[in-house]
């Protein structure tokens, strides 16, 4: 089992510690990521006017809709995966047949070129016998 971490960060200008099992630089990323969010809303004249309950409420909708539209990002991803898995299965058992199609053919020519070898033993044999017939 990993170890408890505990790391000071400071989130819109208060220092608080975080405590978990994951590494200090992602409890780091996490804390930026929130103390980011504050200075994006800082920057809003509306944001200023707001009480803080209304501030944070904004704050949780926003990284709801961060959590959201990554989570679809995820499952579109995923989902094309799928469909790329599902045509390299498809290319592989095409590849498959290709290759099965072609030592057959492979084993063909071989067939048809004995074939031609033979025949062509059997002309020069009845070419010889039909000289020897002749003279």
């Amino acid at each position: 089992m990993n170890k408890m971490n505990n790391i000071e960060v400071i989130i819109n200008n208060k220092r608080y510690t975080l405590r978990g099992y994951e590494s200090e630089e992602y409890l780091q990323k996490v804390a930026s990521y929130i103390n980011n969010k504050h200075q994006e809303f800082k920057k809003q004249d509306m944001y200023k006017l707001m009480d803080s309950e209304m501030k944070n409420i904004l704050m949780e909708i926003n990284i709801a809709d961060d959590y959201f539209k990554v989570r679809n990002q995820i499952k579109e991803i995923e989902s094309e995966n799928e469909t790329q898995a599902n045509e390299i299965f498809n290319l592989k058992h095409e590849l498959i047949s290709a290759q099965t199609k072609l030592v057959a053919a492979e084993k063909e020519i071989q067939s048809l070129k004995n074939e031609i070898t033979e025949a062509g033993k059997k002309i020069i044999r009845l070419e010889t016998e039909l000289t020897d017939k002749n003279r």
